[in-house]
């Protein structure tokens, strides 16, 4: 049995309040820590309703929490700004470390956040859960097993909203120095989803972003083309500025032996599978869902732990989507193509769509 601990209790953090409870076999939550008394207190209580005789400490201060508690595990879940920080605190007190998206909003950040990890001989995992989802295990199978043959080209299209109020009400939201855009925020997922099936080895990214219509200071459009090492090409379109509600986030992947489409509202249904060793596309049906989401990813992360192994979405695996992302950023601002790897941070768009 590992102990377990969560600093942040905003609206994601339900999510990690779930994956404890679904794997409560091996993981005990003992602390909630959040500067709001108030939201600690209420998902101690969400806790409570699966877990009746839990006992759960309640702090406004990690580092306390760290130093009376020291879980095993710390699920970060507060503004990405505070990522890198937390992170740090964390591994030194010698927890491992679940973080959620984006783990940091600059290299730097990450790469600090990984050395950590290795240096203190913990783990780290970025919560990528879609990776888990059994339609993109699918899609994921079928690549390794060559059934695409030679991968030419995909996208990814997150076509939602998000309202002024949305980003009323978390002051965080939209700022580069906490959180960055669309594409970091809502668009990171679909993201990271596109360059893990095309091979995880994107090597230039050119693009534009806008700030169409919302509140903030950061991008609420932006679009891409991604090439990876193969040769293969991505094509990223980000909104959250679609009319009137979320549209679709579909993901395409074509190869020269087949094509797959799979959209719904968040990647969650099969709309084409068509391959060549199996003509009457009778593979079609979407896989029903099991274990998905944090449930499957804590479940890795404890494997990953008691194995020794590295988890599905490691530090350095999670750290791809953010490289494009911030590759996206610099080449706003640059006016052309971006190389990777790159060294990039949000805050150095500052003022950008100000101008």
């Amino acid at each position: 049995m590992y102990t377990a601990a969560l600093i942040g209790c905003g609206k994601i953090s339900l999510k990690h309040i779930e994956g404890f409870v679904n794997n409560a076999s091996t993981l005990k939550l003992l602390s909630i820590c959040d500067p709001i008394i108030e939201r600690a207190a209420e998902k101690e209580k969400e806790y409570k309703k699966k877990i009746a005789d839990a006992d759960i400490t309640i702090y406004t201060d990690y580092k306390k929490m760290l130093a009376e508690q020291k879980p095993d595990i710390v699920s970060i879940t507060t503004d990405p700004g505070k990522h890198k920080a937390i992170a740090l605190d964390c591994f030194n007190a010698g927890s491992h470390v679940v973080c959620e998206k984006p783990m940091a909003l600059s290299i730097v950040a990450a790469d600090a956040m990984i050395a950590s990890a290795k240096n203190n001989k913990r783990k780290l995992a970025v919560c990528f859960q879609s990776r888990f989802d059994p339609t993109m295990q699918k899609l994921r199978t079928a690549i390794e097993s060559g059934r695409f043959g030679r991968l030419l080209h995909g996208m990814i299209q997150i076509r939602w909203n998000r309202s002024d109020a949305y980003y009323a009400e978390a002051s965080w939201r939209g700022t580069w120095e906490h959180d960055g855009g669309t594409l970091l925020n809502q668009c990171t997922h679909g993201i990271d989803m596109l360059q893990w099936m095309m091979g995880e080895d994107a090597v230039r990214v050119q693009a534009q972003t806008r700030r169409f219509m919302r509140p903030i200071e950061a991008e609420d459009f932006g679009a891409a083309i991604v090439e990876f090492a193969s040769g293969a090409v991505g094509l990223i379109e980000g909104s959250a500025t679609v009319f009137p509600n979320n549209l679709n986030e579909t993901l395409s992947i074509f190869g020269e032996r087949g094509s797959a489409v799979i959209g719904g509202l968040a990647m969650n249904k099969i709309e084409t599978w068509r391959f060549a060793d199996s003509p009457d596309n009778t593979e079609q049906d979407s896989p029903s869902a099991h274990l998905v989401g944090h449930t499957a990813l804590f479940k890795d992360f404890v494997d990953a732990i008691e194995t020794d192994r590295e988890p599905l979405i490691s530090g350095e695996s999670g750290k791809k989507a953010l490289e494009i992302i911030l590759a996206i950023y610099k080449s706003q601002i640059t006016g052309k193509a971006v190389d990777l790897p790159c060294n990039f941070s949000t805050t150095e768009m500052k003022g950008y769509f100000d101008q």
